[in-house]
């Protein structure tokens, strides 16, 4: 009885050793990914965050972020992908050896120049300078009017 009780075990182990290439499955292991939209922006877009006193701003397109302001010098970084906390989304590089830090948070805001209304304040750090201001998608700023929210359009 032992006997056969090994000769069978023995048989189910070197069938289980055995070519399998025909049995693999194919297993599809997919990690989510987090929307990246804050207060409806589609943060895979170009956005630009501006501001006043003194007139500044930042566009993020994707691959770098760049700086400008009526004084020279424009600068450029590299755009990382924003990690987002909850209702806010941070952009760390580094210019010039210094800290580029962009930060926007949903929250609506008023550029305190015009009636227009942004979806998203911003802050950013340059070195020790910090400015802050409001930001939106850029294809919103540069389409929108001079007064009320500035907000994508839908496609036509």
């Amino acid at each position: 009885m032992r006997l056969i009780a090994l000769a069978a075990l023995s048989t189910l182990a070197l069938a289980a050793c055995g070519d399998q290439s025909d049995r693999t499955e194919a297993v599809e292991i997919s990690t989510p990914v987090a929307p990246a939209v804050l207060a409806g922006v589609d943060l895979k877009q170009p956005i630009r965050a501006l501001g006043t006193e003194p007139f500044w701003s930042v566009d993020l397109n994707g691959s770098e972020m760049t700086y400008t302001a009526p004084e020279p010098p424009e600068l450029r970084a590299p755009q990382p992908a924003p990690v987002m906390q909850g209702t806010i989304a941070v952009y760390e590089s580094a210019v010039q050896s210094q800290e580029f830090k962009v930060t926007l948070t949903a929250t609506e805001c008023s550029d305190g120049m015009s009636d227009r209304t942004y979806p998203l304040s911003a802050i950013v750090k340059i070195g020790d300078r910090t400015l802050t201001g409001c930001a939106a998608a850029r294809s919103a700023i540069m389409t929108g009017g001079e007064s009320g929210p500035v907000e994508a359009q839908p496609p036509a």
